[in-house]
């Protein structure tokens, strides 16, 4: 069905409503943010460095200018380049391009809407996104209830939140929040999480908190507070050592938004760029490139700012009671279709059938070698004989034993 959407259409009605709620949703997100007085914006998808998120991505490689270029993973530092500029406010709804694995909640080619506003922090920017996603809930549902699976989501503010260090401990009964690097990586052993040797400490609290707190977290939540490890682009929590201003809004078990107040002090930013260099050479092939233009940016001065992030396709997912994101796309991203090979006439004169009896072998429903030779010989010799007389062909008769020599 997902291969040939278009059939799918046809005969599912709830499939198409189902797109219908899909577009519902971003005209909502879309009248929201921009009667808030925020400018939409395009920013570019062939991108000279890859920055904004912590992925893989795809590289490709312009001819005349003879340079390598990556389709982008988020669209993050060019719109903070517009904050640069004057802006008060600007978003995107952006395609972005991850080269990573695939799962119900993953494909390469992905939509999300970015945000950045200045003069803002995280707090005000978790009111904006429970004000924004019970909007789309009413506006699709006339409810702020939605039935998702077996379980049914409230929407309504305010929304619950945990601070990372909080959440870990709330499920899983361990208080990590000033451990070390080896202490966790001994606690994610204990608590059976999957590690390896390149993980630093932020990675080792994310692998926790994903392995035994995400899924567990169904009614929308905020996470909030993460290490400075895993946030590169965030500012520092003035008043807790270690952690940054970010948070993510967690429901049905899954991430739907990511959202910091901003870095803007281009010192700091080098620094954390750095520690992201040292953490790819120790093999994390997600960590992130130094950008000299973006720092060169904030240079400029780019004031106080808040950056969100939202899924558009796992929010899709939600609000559509979908099971997979493929069900949200309308042509998600495919193995290639293993076409069967065309069996030609000089493949059957090759096998031994004569030239002419060819076209009365293929008329018999014989249309692959693989076929003729499964075919008894026997039925094959009655089979065309009697076209043979059908047709009132001019051929020289074949005997069993010949047809047996085609088959054998």
């Amino acid at each position: 069905r997902y291969r040939q959407r278009y059939v799918d259409l046809i005969v599912n009605p709830n499939v198409r409503e189902t797109f219908k709620k899909r577009t519902k949703l971003v005209n909502s997100m879309r009248n929201f943010l921009g009667n808030k007085g925020y400018l939409e914006v395009e920013t570019p998808i062939l991108q000279p460095l890859y920055g904004g998120a912590a992925a893989r991505p795809f590289k490709t490689h312009h001819n005349t200018l003879d340079m390598t270029l990556y389709l982008r993973i988020a669209n993050e530092l060019y719109l903070k380049r517009l904050i640069v500029g004057g802006f008060d406010g600007v978003f995107e709804f952006a395609k972005d391009f991850r080269n990573e694995g695939m799962s119900r909640f993953h494909n390469p080619e992905f939509t999300q809407v970015e945000l950045y506003v200045a003069y803002k922090d995280y707090q005000w920017m978790m009111d904006l996104v429970e004000e924004m996603v019970e909007k789309v809930a009413m506006d699709i549902h006339g409810t702020t209830e939605v039935q998702v699976g077996k379980n049914v989501i409230n929407f309504q503010r305010p929304w619950k939140r945990f601070t990372m260090y909080e959440a870990i401990e709330h499920f899983t009964g361990i208080d990590i929040s000033e451990m070390n690097e080896e202490e966790l990586r001994a606690t994610a052993k204990k608590l059976h999480v999957p590690i390896d040797d390149s993980m630093g400490k932020g990675k080792l609290i994310d692998e926790i908190f994903g392995e035994k707190c995400e899924g567990q977290l169904i009614q929308p939540t905020f996470i909030t507070d993460y290490p400075i490890e895993m946030s590169p682009l965030a500012k520092k929590h003035p008043t807790k050592e270690g952690l940054v201003e970010r948070f993510e809004a967690i429901c049905n078990g899954k991430e739907i938004c990511n959202a910091f107040s901003e870095l803007n002090d281009p010192i700091d930013q080098r620094q954390r760029f750095e520690e992201q260099l040292e953490l790819g050479k120790r093999g994390d092939d997600e960590a992130m490139v130094l950008d000299e233009d973006f720092l060169r940016a904030l240079e400029y001065g780019m004031p106080p700012t808040a950056g969100l992030g939202i899924g558009i396709d796992r929010l899709a997912m939600i609000m559509t009671n979908s099971n997979s994101i493929q069900d949200v796309l309308f042509f998600p991203q495919m193995k290639a279709e293993k076409l069967a090979k065309v069996t030609t006439a000089a493949d059957f004169v090759a096998a031994g059938v004569p030239q002419e009896w060819v076209p009365v072998v293929m008329e018999a429903g014989i249309q692959s070698i693989e076929q003729l030779k499964a075919t008894k010989h026997t039925k094959l010799h009655h089979e065309i004989s009697g076209l043979k007389k059908k047709m009132k062909l001019d051929l020289p008769s074949v005997t069993p034993d010949e047809v047996k020599a085609w088959v054998s």
